[in-house]
């Protein structure tokens, strides 16, 4: 059939037991065009996408390149007609370098590793503006160093259609600009590429048409420059959305965790958290804000006691917990929820379904030698229907769920264990916009009850929203705290790189008070 576009995708179905992923989608895109994929967790975009790439079969509908139909079974038939997926979580060896990922997957690579695979590599980053050393090894990248490598590997070979899932949801500010920069690089020298993404700013940025799917079904296809936010959420949602996020004034209570002059370092050993001062209080929200790679994953891990501390104290009620691990914390009294960055790798168990990872959490408390798998799993129900996780059942193993609904199970089972403090990190990475909301309100329900929370964030619009103060950190040394309704973004952004440091102006620096009265002076 004659067409216009470079790929068309016509009434496509999939189902997963009772589950109905796509239904009746249909979805194109033109040559040189970028097409954003918006939706709520759960309403079938990366399954949708996952099958124009091969890595599952339509139960019905046409899928047509260029205007030919094709059977697409595989990976490598999409890899044959030019269209590549760079997926959430990265498909890459960590002990190879960048041109050894890339060769893994050449037809013509032949078992004598060339020299000039490195060349080809520099050669096409250099062409669209890309900054990648080929020689590196990927476990000393950093995740935009990795997003790189995979949107390069796709480009070696050979793609025309290119498929992003969630590309900016690790990237810094900075970063997200220079992958914009890239994309359009790519859409002028005629890729087609689909973005799936939640962030509706970058959506109006960076697409020409948007298409919007909602539990499964398509729902319409717009021109980026006719719509608008509001417009969008209600498509996604299908009701009016608040997009305000709300702050509610609580009385300021004793700190729960004092952190003194604490000093860490990274897996590198480099010094990550260089003598940094702070309390975490009761019913306050205190943010975070850096670029990535300034500390803020480093500090998460020592405060849940999962990374050793060089020097410095963490105070709960006159004690040291330096040193602790995280049952001999929660001994102490102090109930802590920690939610990873990498909810995956270090939050979650991924072949363990929804009802053993609520376990996890509680296992211990069980009476005799055999775990309560019937609680968990009424506790799994009770998450699910809470937080609206989209799955078939509680013994679904967590890696078949969307990344928004794996982050949902991590979130739910750590506010179920009721702390009194909550770490976290990027908690809302990943979710669309109405599920985003709701874990902020619940952020604010456990603020309210007097739960202490150190919240990271890579939002500095939300986080002003949402947080009563924000600590910036660059290079691991604190810039400073401000009160997030008195700074501005300008003041935030000039912390972060250095700019600007406001150390001095804390007003709960603990340097200034004397060590026996800390807890005294903070009760008055």
């Amino acid at each position: 059939m004659a067409s216009t576009y470079a790929v068309e995708m016509q009434d496509i179905c999939k189902s997963f037991g009772s589950v109905k992923a796509n239904s009746n989608v249909s979805l194109n895109v033109r040559e040189g065009e970028i097409l954003a994929l918006l939706g709520e967790n759960g309403s079938g975009k990366t399954t949708l996408m996952n099958m124009l790439s091969g890595i599952y079969r339509p139960d019905s509908g046409s899928i047509y390149v260029n205007g030919q139909q094709v059977s697409i079974h595989a990976p490598e038939d999409a890899k044959r007609l030019g269209i590549g997926m760079v997926h959430q979580h990265f498909k890459l060896v960590d002990n190879f370098t960048a041109a050894d990922n890339i060769w893994l997957g050449e037809k013509e690579g032949g078992p004598v590793l060339r020299r000039s695979r490195y060349d080809r590599i520099d050669e096409m980053a250099r062409k669209f503006g890309f900054e990648i050393d080929s020689r590196k090894r990927v476990y000393n990248m950093a995740v935009s160093e990795k997003q790189t490598l995979e949107i390069v590997k796709v480009l070696c070979y050979g793609a025309r259609i290119i498929i992003l899932d969630e590309p900016t949801a690790v990237l810094t500010v900075q970063e997200t600009e220079k992958l914009f920069s890239v994309l359009r690089k790519m859409k002028a020298e005629g890729h087609s590429i689909i973005i799936i993404t939640h962030k509706l700013n970058e959506v109006l940025e960076i697409s020409d048409r948007v298409t919007i799917l909602r539990k499964g079904e398509y729902i319409t296809t717009v021109d980026t420059a006719s719509t608008n936010e509001q417009e969008l959420t209600e498509w996604m949602v299908g009701r009016k959305v608040d997009l305000n996020i709300q702050r509610p004034v609580v009385e300021k209570t004793r700190p729960l965790l004092e952190i003194r002059d604490l000093t860490i370092r990274s897996d590198e050993g480099a010094v990550a958290i260089d003598h940094v001062s702070f309390y975490i209080r009761g019913g306050e929200i205190l943010g975070v804000a850096g670029i990535a790679g300034c500390g803020q994953k480093e500090l998460c891990e020592a405060i849940a006691g999962l990374r050793p501390i060089e020097q410095g104290q963490m105070i709960h009620k006159g004690d040291n917990i330096v040193g602790l691990s995280p049952k001999e914390i929660l001994d102490k009294g102090i109930s802590m929820s920690f939610i990873p960055e990498d909810r995956l790798g270090m939050g979650l168990a991924p072949s363990l379904s929804i009802t053993d990872n609520m376990l996890l959490k509680s296992y211990r408390q069980s009476n005799g030698p055999f775990v309560d798998r019937k609680r968990g799993r009424e506790e799994a129900r009770r998450v699910i229907e809470e937080l609206e996780i989209v799955t078939p059942s509680t013994e679904t193993p967590v890696r078949r769920l969307s990344g928004g609904n794996v982050q949902k199970v991590l979130l739910g089972r750590e506010i179920k264990a009721g702390p009194n403090v909550i770490v976290t990190a990027y908690p809302v990475r990943g979710l669309d916009i109405n599920s985003s909301y709701a874990i902020y309100d619940i952020l604010n329900q456990q603020k309210q009850s007097g739960v202490g929370i150190l919240f990271v964030g890579e939002d500095l619009d939300v986080m002003m929203a949402l947080c009563d103060k924000i600590m910036v950190l660059c290079h691991g040394k604190m810039m400073g705290v401000v009160h997030a309704d008195k700074t501005t973004k300008e003041e935030l952004g000039l912390m972060m790189t250095g700019s600007l440091d406001l150390s001095h102006k804390y007003e709960d620096k603990p340097a200034g008070i004397a060590r026996d009265t800390l807890f005294k002076e903070a009760e008055q």
